[in-house]
């Protein structure tokens, strides 16, 4: 089988995946519905209120923001992976996730009543701790090693702030704790408008950079060799990494490791082909937010289980056998 037949039947399963993934969430969930209901509350059908009200106000909103992040986490996953030549390389890792995680909190210990600002501070948070990661990488050359561990030392320096913060007011961590597990209940269509303009953004910025991304694997001195101008792909690839990530950390929480296990998967299905890479891991991680999300909502119905706990059970063992494999090549 030749690669673009076989890129062909990747494609096309992960696209199915996608659409079984996305119908499944719309149907099922703690109050699941019958063929009558389901299509009787899309189409807005009269004696089918109830069901049209839980459509449009519940089960679409989850499926779209379910969708966004997944796109978002595993965008930002493997941008950074690529960038950085670090196959341990995420959101959650560099700290990204850490800088909305002080911000949300550091919110809350100042102004305990401003729910409604919480989307906000963890996008600039995230966005802090990009530019900071930056701040220092663009000081020693953008060089890949400097950025993992700048931002690995910034991620401990915001989980001392999150330490700090809790024991000053212990009454804002309560608060934090629905946030640092992530979710998608309350998710809301209004909300998703500006985080989805600013990811399919980024995830045309992704595409554009594609071809001078392919050529990083070789290094920076032969890519650049080549013509391709690594600092600036370097940073832009950053911003857009981080800036996605931002707009799904906003409305989400902090939902780890997607941004590390699709990545691998993607890599690994369409194995040379880094437009290819940028386009399935995409899909797949939209796929996998959906699934994670439809379990969270499923399984111990009525109780709801956090989203970032499924996501943590698949990526933590992942993690670990990444970091073995690696020590193993070392």
């Amino acid at each position: 089988m030749n690669a673009k037949t076989r890129n062909f039947i990747v494609f096309f399963a992960a696209g199915a995946l996608l659409l079984a993934s996305a119908f499944l969430a719309l149907r099922l969930g703690s109050v699941p519905l019958s063929s009558a209901e389901f299509w009787g509350g899309m189409l807005q059908k009269e004696g089918y209120e109830t069901y049209t009200a839980i459509f449009y106000s519940s089960r679409l909103p989850r499926v779209l923001g379910a969708i966004l992040a997944g796109v978002a986490f595993s965008q930002a996953g493997t941008l950074l992976q690529r960038v950085t030549d670090n196959p341990l390389a995420s959101p959650n890792i560099l700290g990204i996730n850490a800088g909305a995680g002080f911000a949300v909190l550091l919110l809350l210990v100042c102004f305990p009543l401003a729910y409604a600002f919480l989307p906000l501070a963890a996008f600039l948070g995230a966005l802090l701790a990009t530019f900071l990661i930056l701040g220092v990488a663009r000081s020693a050359g953008m060089s890949r090693a400097v950025i993992v561990l700048a931002g690995v030392a910034l991620s401990a320096l915001f989980q001392a702030g999150i330490s700090f913060l809790s024991v000053v007011d212990p009454d804002a961590l309560s608060s934090y704790i629905d946030f640092s597990v992530g979710g998608l209940h309350g998710v809301k269509t209004e909300d998703l408008l500006f985080p989805a303009v600013l990811i399919l953004a980024c995830l045309v910025a992704s595409q554009l950079l594609s071809k001078k991304l392919a050529l990083f694997c070789l290094g920076d001195t032969l890519a650049g060799s080549l013509g391709v101008p690594v600092k600036r792909v370097r940073l832009m690839s950053l911003i857009a990494a981080a800036a996605s990530a931002a707009a799904a950390v906003s409305f989400t929480g902090l939902i780890g490791f997607v941004g590390l296990i699709v990545p691998h998967t993607a890599r690994a299905l369409v194995k040379g082909n880094m437009r290819g890479e940028l386009c399935l891991s995409p899909m797949l991680g939209a796929a996998l937010l959906l699934l994670a999300d439809l379990l969270a909502r499923t399984l111990f119905a009525p109780t709801e289980i956090p989203v970032g706990v499924f996501t943590a059970l698949l990526g933590v063992p992942f993690f670990l056998a990444l970091v073995l494999r690696r020590k193993r090549h070392v």
